[in-house]
């Protein structure tokens, strides 16, 4: 039952903004209307108009296509907010003023619709009050306005996400990259991250060769120096206290070892899951981690470990760097059939102070996996002094394994904290 009327809230409130966003969209097309007119006889006038100068061209040129641009913006700032769609705002100037051509038409069939909204619902409600108004035999007519009013209602309301829709549709018509651009767009993305995702091996590489080297091999160098030591000695007791510190010197190269192990890749994660291998993360801190799992499901193996990563890598810095005395992991799923986001990163992405988008292209893609199968939120925040670097080697490793997955990396780092690190990982 709590499910149903959640369901039923959300719809209502969905109905509501799409209602509100095409009413918006009716009352500025009546001002779009003559705008689009006096533009294209401006236009119409300097490029037709014989001996015309070239001064006075590019002055309504210019004029038109600004006019064109805030049009624009503010068309995509109403789609966004109330019609839930999203247009990139990389368009150019010719797509602008064709866009401001022909908005207006569907501006005013959003009118129309939400008109026959208004008289369907008024006819419909004769079954409830046009009783009282009527005598004698005219109860037929009541009976078959009101029919026809709710057929008109319904109607009208399948048109609200009918005109919702086709405004989305225009406006990527118009605003949008063409499918050639689009495709082109996508193959410098995939070719980005393909080398991002080599770098990211490379440095991986090195960062273990520097914790063997530095660690392990210096352990073992200092265990056969007391070895060698230990075999020359006379003295049996100086022998005896050589051979154990031999012995603590090999249990701590093995804890070493284990440690440089569990980094490239922890064996939790594929014999116990990604629940159990972030609380060994969190035990294994030596500051308090709050983890909560909010995953009802086990991620697929590409995206688990990428989000064990990001973790254990933003675990690391705020240890290491940020002088945190508490951290708090949290990882959710976001489905698009039930509208379910997490708020922390919700709240991450309206952050303005030390906010940087790891991927600035290529979100099409995000989104299409994300209507496909939702997204696993991650978001780790620490009380530290903030001002962390996004281009630094841990972050940017951290992104480039994100968008492998064609995932987003977020990290919201104004100086003072906190500093909250959210990756979004496609699960399609």
């Amino acid at each position: 039952m709590g499910t149903s009327g959640s369901l039923l809230r959300r719809g209502w409130r969905r109905g509501w903004r799409l209602a509100g966003g095409l009413l918006i969209g009716a009352c500025t097309a009546v001002m779009e209307l003559p705008g689009a007119a006096v533009a294209g006889a401006a236009l119409l006038g300097v490029r037709a108009w014989p001996g015309g100068r070239p001064a006075a061209r590019r002055r309504v040129e210019r004029a038109v296509t600004a006019g064109a641009r805030r049009l624009a913006e503010a068309e995509r700032a109403r789609l966004s907010r109330f019609l839930g769609q999203d247009i990139a705002a990389d368009y150019d100037d010719s797509g602008a003023r064709q866009y401001m051509a022909v908005r207006w038409s569907l501006g005013l069939l959003g009118g129309l619709v939400l008109a026959s909204v208004a008289v369907g619902a008024a006819y419909g409600s004769l079954l409830l009050w046009g009783w009282f108004l009527v005598s004698g035999g005219e109860w037929m007519t009541i009976t078959a306005s009101a029919i026809g009013g709710l057929f008109l209602l319904f109607l009208a309301l399948q048109g609200i996400v009918g005109v919702a829709l086709l405004e989305g549709q225009l406006a990527r018509h118009f605003l949008g990259p063409s499918p050639q651009e689009a495709l082109r767009r996508r193959i410098d993305e995939l070719s980005t991250s393909r080398a991002g995702v080599v770098d990211a091996v490379h440095d991986e590489r090195r960062r273990i060769e520097r914790d063997l080297h530095d660690g392990v091999q210096q352990r073992l160098v200092a265990l056969g120096m007391l070895l060698g030591r230990a075999r020359r000695s006379q003295d049996p007791d100086k022998a005896r206290a050589l051979l154990v510190q031999a012995h603590e010197e090999s249990r701590a190269a093995l804890t070493d070892l284990r440690e440089v192990a569990w980094r490239v890749y922890p064996t939790a994660l594929d014999e116990a899951g990604l629940r159990a291998a972030l609380e060994a993360v969190a035990e294994r801190s030596p500051i308090p981690v709050r983890l909560e799992y909010g995953l009802t499901a086990e991620p697929e193996e590409a995206v688990r470990t990428v989000a064990y990563f990001v973790v254990a890598e933003a675990v690391t810095n705020a240890i290491k760097h940020a002088g945190a005395e508490h951290l708090t992991v949290a990882l959710t799923r976001s489905d698009a059939d039930t509208g379910v986001v997490d708020t922390g990163v919700a709240e991450a992405r309206k952050a303005r102070a030390g906010v940087v988008e790891a991927r600035k292209t290529g979100t099409g893609v995000a989104e299409e996996a994300t209507a496909r199968g939702g997204l696993l939120l991650v978001r780790v925040t620490d009380d530290g002094k903030g001002g962390a670097d996004p281009a630094g080697g841990g972050l940017l490793g951290l992104a480039r394994r994100v968008a492998a997955l064609d995932g987003r990396l977020r990290v919201a780092s104004p100086p003072g904290g906190p500093t909250t690190i959210g990756a979004e990982l496609p699960c399609a």
